[in-house]
Order: C-alpha cells, then structure tokens, then sequence
C-alpha cells in the first residue's frame, strides 16, 4: 500500500479552472461543476486521484496507488472528469468521470475499451442500440471531509451537487438517452444486507434482454425461497419498506448511491455483479438509468433547472466540443469501427 501524495497547491489547481471548463452553479449551496481532462488539467487530475484514493480506502477499496489514477484517466481519447468546487472554502467537494459512449474506441477483439470492460460483457444490441447514446460514468465519489455534516450545506448537498453536472450532460448533448454505470458494496458491508439488496435489484429492475451481463458472477449464499417468502409485497414501495427495516436491524444503511439511483427511476436496469479484483475487491453491479424515465420532480432539479439558467447555444456548442461529443454521423462509424477491428482480428 503506497503512501498517499500530499495534496496539490491551491494556486496550481486554481490556474486549471478556468471559465471555459465551467458548466453551472449547482441549485444548492452555490458550488460550481467543472469538466476536464487530464491532459489539459494535470494538476486538477492529481489531486482528483488524491482525494479519490483518500475516500475509497476509507471504505476499503482503492487501488493502494498513491493516487487513484488509472490508464481510462490518462489514454489518447481519456475519460473526461466531472468536479464540484467549492469557492467558498476552495476545495474539490466530490466528482465522477465519464465518457460519451460515440467517443469509445474498440480493442481488436471488437469489444469496447470502457473501464467497466474486465468485468462487464456487453451484447451486440447494447454496442448498436445503447452504446451510442450512452454516457458511462465510474469513480463517483465525495471527499471525506463532505461526507459529514462538518461542512454543513455544503456537505449534506454534495450528491444532489453532482447530479447537477449530470444533468448539465445531458443539456449538452441532446442525443444522450442513457446513463450506464456501477454501485459498489465494499468487503466490510454486511453479506446479508447485501444478499437482500442484490435481490431486490433483480426482482424490481431486472435485464430481462441480457444486454450487459457479468464475467464472472458474484457468488453468494442467497437462500431464494427465503428471499422469495421475505420480498411480498405487491409493488416496489412495499418492498422498499421492507428492505430498509431489514437492512437497519443489522445496524447498517442501504448505501447511500443505491438508494438514490433506486430513487431516480422505476425503470432502472441491473445488470447482475461482479468481484473488482483492480480496486481492493470490491462488488460492483452494474446498473443502466434511461434519462426520459427519470421521475419529474428529479429531472426538474437536475435538467430543467439548467435549461432555465438559459445557457446560450454557442456556449452549449463550446462545451460540447470540450467534451467531444460527436455527431449521430460519426456514431454510426464508430460502429463500423467496431466491426473492422473484428474483422482484423478474426484474419490473423
């Protein structure tokens, strides 16, 4: 386990945020969302993969780096990194990074290069009919320091904070239709809460289509008929109740990130779990939020709110080129991309 690099200076990290990397003011406790890439943002990235490390190994995960800093950060055509800041006390409250799936290259096996892609197979359907239009986001996490109610406002609105710069993504570029990701339960969560919650995942947001499906399944010791005698109730709030008050009389919580994407819409889809044997171990699941499906009171905070702040379509046009989004022309060919690099690969 390495030991951790010291945090970046202010001023270097100050110099990289620059106005053309602004997105919004967040509707909460006036904090600003940026987006960078490594390339044009060293310093910010640095101390991205400082505070990441930092949160992660808190919880037992973590790459044992001294910055969690990987290949998808740092390649040709990286993934873009998505911040909150907060001016006031001059700190990175939390952040995601991402990628537009029209900017995901393949490998010469045909297979997405996505930092989920050693423990994820993804259908045929998925890579034509969802890929395009997707946004992949992984690394979501909240400094440590805004994880509790030290910081006050500015803490208790650190997810909602980012859900902002979601929502920004989506104003951005019209096209996208899809978030896909992963939750994570870490090694020290409880094995029977997490049994109930992987259940009631795939009995209320199942894949029915095997669009995503794991590598290597998570194996766990899950009684069903249990399982099946326990979950009764006749819709997804019955359950829900029931879930929380079992989960609670283990003395843990549902992890906060589930339970807000269980939240965010009725339509979600869970694409079984997996080991990450890359990031200390941790169970991952993957999941696939349709943006038209998310509930009207959510899509108000988070998408309508910043289409009402009027953002000019040159600004749009600028943020867009920032975060090379490409056009529904160029998503088609980055499916005949794919196509070739399996040719090539099956003619050698």
């Amino acid at each position: 386990m390495e030991k951790i690099i010291d945090p970046v200076d202010k001023n270097l990290i100050k110099s990289e945020l620059t106005v053309q990397k602004r997105v919004r003011i967040t509707n909460k406790a006036n904090n600003e969302i940026y987006v960078f890439t490594s390339h044009d943002s060293p310093n910010l990235m640095r101390e991205v993969g400082r505070l990441r490390e930092i949160a992660f190994r808190h919880y037992g995960g973590g790459t044992g780096l001294e910055a969690d800093i990987d290949k998808y950060d740092v390649m040709k055509v990286p993934y873009k990194q998505l911040i909150v800041w907060d001016p006031e006390n001059e700190e990175i409250l939390g952040g995601y990074r991402f990628i537009y799936g029209s900017d995901v290259e393949f490998d010469e096996n045909g297979k997405p290069m996505l930092a989920t892609a050693h423990l994820l197979n993804f259908s045929d359907e998925f890579i034509n009919d969802y890929l395009p239009y997707t946004v992949e986001l992984g690394r979501s996490f909240v400094s440590l320091e805004y994880q509790s109610t030290l910081m006050g406002r500015k803490g208790i609105f650190a997810l909602d904070n980012l859900w902002d710069g979601l929502g920004a993504l989506t104003v951005i570029d019209p096209q996208i239709k899809y978030f896909f990701g992963k939750v994570t339960m870490y090694g020290t969560y409880n094995k029977h809460a997490r049994n109930m919650i992987l259940y009631f995942l795939n009995k209320h947001f199942p894949d029915k289509e095997k669009l995503v499906t794991p590598i290597v399944p998570l194996e766990t010791d899950t009684d069903y008929k249990k399982m099946e005698a326990l979950f009764r109730g006749k819709n997804f709030n019955e359950d829900y109740r029931i879930l929380n008050k079992e989960v609670r009389a283990l003395g843990w919580n549902i992890p906060p990130l589930i339970n807000a994407y269980m939240g965010l819409t009725p339509t979600m889809r869970f694409f079984g779990t997996s080991v990450n044997d890359e990031f200390g171990d941790v169970e991952e699941s993957g999941i696939l939020i349709e943006i038209d499906q998310i509930l009207e009171d959510k899509r108000a905070r988070h998408i309508e709110s910043y289409m009402k702040s009027n953002p000019s379509k040159r600004f749009l046009m600028m943020l867009r080129r920032r975060i090379s989004t490409k056009t529904g022309k160029k998503k088609i060919t980055l499916l005949k991309k794919r196509d070739r690099k399996r040719g090539k690969s099956a003619s050698k």
